[in-house]
């Protein structure tokens, strides 16, 4: 059994039972989860191993890189713009950045980029990694790139491709990277560990990932035995050419080692962030909320920034999904905490989102990436909210 540290406010007892019990059965081995509600801490907890080579201890002060949970933060960053009016989400992506018109792109408006309706999923030819961490000519190569799909017309993840696309927006527009600005107006005013593009001081805090193989290869066990409801995503997996694979191969070599310092260190707004659990949640409860005297948008423009956008069949993930501006709105897979909430989960189970019906925000972040069907980490955690709540 791990050793549990922090602080639990009393009606949240049933967080503790699920992230204890994410640990004795569910495959945790460095953790922490944190609970905002009404702009107060009310759950704090870590545990576990940071490192499983060294065995250093998960502490306090543990970071984590997060995977897409990512995309929250650059989304927050986007709609600060838009509500100072330096920033039209309507208004062709052009007009900030007049090299993305060609191809076919020049009235796709910086919503679709948001929402993931551009179809700027892959790329004809992959940008070398190390140029790709360089961003500037990945997000040449975005800006020459022809759609997959006519843009509006259909939704799939941007996983990959989101954080250039949005980003060089943000920079057009801002005349900071993204992680500057990120840096500078949502993690400086609200004292958050975490950032995007990490200063090297940080990275002895970081722990290290360590990744489960699945049990059993889908792509590799006769179509029969695969269970129907699973049959077209397997279908796409193993297809090299599908939506699902190509989005995630627009770098040469298209497998990163996001544990490495190089990595860590660039700006990848949609999949490179590094920070704590209660940074993902005071973050979001800043959004829904003021947090020590600060609020990161006022509430039509939260309102406006949560409006379902898209809904359906996700051209990558295969799976429904659901987008606003930028945030993942609830599925039936993806509860969250109820209808009204918003955020945004990543690889291996990291989750930040905020619930304003019931004045909640929540973040969860870890080193185990285990991933598919089987990983009930983050919902155990978000059900005893719930019933926390309830």
């Amino acid at each position: 059994m791990r050793t549990i540290e922090g602080e639990v406010a009393a009606g949240f007892e049933p967080v503790r039972e699920a992230f204890a019990a994410n640990f004795s059965e569910h495959g945790d081995i460095g953790a922490a989860v944190c609970v905002y509600q009404y702009g107060r801490p009310v759950v704090d907890l870590w545990g576990g191993i940071a490192d499983t080579e060294t065995g250093r201890p998960w502490t306090r002060d543990t970071l984590q890189l997060v995977y897409s949970a990512t995309k929250g933060a650059t989304t927050t960053a986007a709609h600060m713009l838009a509500e100072r009016g330096a920033l039209d989400l309507d208004a062709p992506v052009a007009k900030y950045w007049p090299e993305f018109a060609t191809n076919g792109k020049a009235d796709i408006p910086v919503r679709w980029l948001l929402s993931h309706q551009a179809g700027l999923i892959a790329l004809d030819q992959p940008v070398p990694l190390r140029e790709a961490l360089a961003w500037h000519p990945m997000a040449a190569a975005l800006a020459a790139q022809r759609p997959q799909w006519t843009p509006g017309t259909a939704h799939g993840y941007h996983g990959r491709t989101w954080g250039w696309l949005v980003g060089e927006v943000i920079r057009r527009v801002s005349g900071r990277t993204p992680g500057r600005f990120f840096a500078d107006e949502i993690a400086a005013p609200l004292g958050l560990d975490l950032f995007i593009g990490l200063p090297t001081p940080e990275r002895h805090r970081v722990s290290r990932m360590v990744y489960r193989r699945p049990a059993i290869d889908l792509t590799t066990v006769p179509t029969e035995a695969v269970p129907e409801e699973l049959r077209e995503l397997v279908a796409a997996w193993r297809n090299p050419n599908s939506f699902s694979n190509r989005a995630y191969a627009v770098t040469d070599p298209s497998e990163i080692d996001f544990d490495s310092p190089e990595v860590q260190a660039a700006e990848l707004p949609a999949s490179n962030g590094v920070g704590t659990a209660r940074a993902l949640a005071r973050m979001y409860a800043a959004l829904i909320g003021e947090v020590d005297g600060v609020r990161l948008l006022a509430l039509e423009t939260l309102s406006s920034a949560t409006e379902e956008q898209v809904s359906g069949v996700d051209q990558v993930m295969v799976t429904p999904s659901r987008f606003s501006s930028g945030y993942m709105l609830p599925t039936e897979a993806n509860t969250m905490a109820g209808p009204h909430s918003f955020g945004h989960t990543g690889r291996g189970g990291s989750l930040g989102f905020a619930d304003p019906e019931h004045g909640v925000a929540f973040g969860y972040v870890m080193n185990h990436i285990i991933g598919g069907p089987d990983d009930v980490r983050a919902t155990s955690l978000v059900e005893a909210l719930r019933k926390s709540l309830s």
